[in-house]
């Protein structure tokens, strides 16, 4: 079938087989000039990473990139240069959900909440996310995490704040559970080798998981994605088809079923490579030289 906006996504979601090179970038550019809600931000370029201090300039000419195309916008940390997202995409008129990255460093978490605070209070924040992944990495203890969450809400009581992990987490830990004003769930059909014929519905199943382990309260993926080379995880391939396939699912089931959902990401990044594999460098829809990648 041919893709059209407004017909209803089946399980597997849209048909791609038989497809061109052509008419698959057609259907994802028809896609992306939609817009979607949300982008998660890439901030580094080759050769940074995490503890280089990113520039103004890097931050405001990636975002003039990505802003004909998003309504909201992600980041993942408040110091070295992130703290400048905020505030540039509200210039630009995108809304923010904004991360404090906490890990094991505790001077560095004391910057990170404290520049999150600051910027809430600042009128640059309209969602926060106090730690991403941390309890999925054993960073912090549960009554550390909920300690920082709790110093947030006592700052800033008017910004809703949430925690971001992946979507099972907030099933086995309800007191975090509680602590959250919004639920932001990572969703990846890729990560659990999930073959892309079945990733629309099993990425559905991880969102009703999460919103049912929230008895009530709003559920945001804020991440969910798919790369687009690097090899495979079990039943999952990474691959441009695949790439594009599942980026116009995730699209139109979010517009749909008006799921609020953060695409990741924004650009390739190299540094990337070490943790996750080949795979981390290529999920982006811009590669590296922030070019479109279809």
């Amino acid at each position: 079938m041919s893709y059209r906006p407004e017909r209803k996504l089946g399980l597997s979601g849209v048909d791609v087989s038989g497809k061109t090179q052509e008419q698959l970038h057609n259907l994802f550019l028809q896609v992306l000039k939609k817009g979607m809600h949300g982008l998660c931000f890439s901030i580094y370029e080759d050769g940074q990473g995490p503890g280089d201090i990113i520039s103004e300039e890097q931050v405001r000419r990636r975002m003039q990139i990505i802003k004909p195309y998003t309504k909201w916008v992600r980041s993942f940390s408040c110091i070295e240069g992130n703290e400048y997202i905020p505030r540039i995409a509200h210039e630009y008129g995108i809304k923010t959900l904004v991360g404090a990255w906490l890990g094991d460093d505790p001077k560095l978490n004391e910057k990170e909440i404290e520049s999150l605070i600051s910027l809430a209070q600042n009128g640059f924040v309209d969602l926060a996310a106090v730690g991403n992944e941390v309890m999925y990495r054993g960073d912090l203890s549960e009554n550390e995490l909920l300690t920082f969450i709790h110093r947030f809400k006592e700052a800033v009581p008017d910004t809703p704040v949430g925690y971001v992990d992946a979507y099972y987490e907030f099933s086995a830990r309800p007191k975090i559970t509680n602590a959250c004003d919004v639920i932001f769930a990572n969703c990846y059909p890729y990560w659990e080798g999930c073959h892309i014929d079945y990733s629309l519905v099993y990425m559905k199943e991880m969102y009703h998981q999460a919103l049912h382990a929230g008895n009530g309260k709003k559920v945001i993926i804020s991440e969910t994605g798919w790369p687009s080379a690097g090899g495979s995880f079990k039943a999952s391939e990474a691959s441009a088809v695949n790439f594009i396939k599942y980026f116009i699912n995730a699209q139109q089931w979010s517009q749909e079923e008006d799921i609020e959902l953060f695409y990741f990401s924004s650009f390739d990044e190299s540094w990337k490579v070490g943790a996750e594999g080949d795979v981390g460098a290529y999920w982006g829809i811009w590669d590296r030289q922030e070019i479109l990648k279809y």
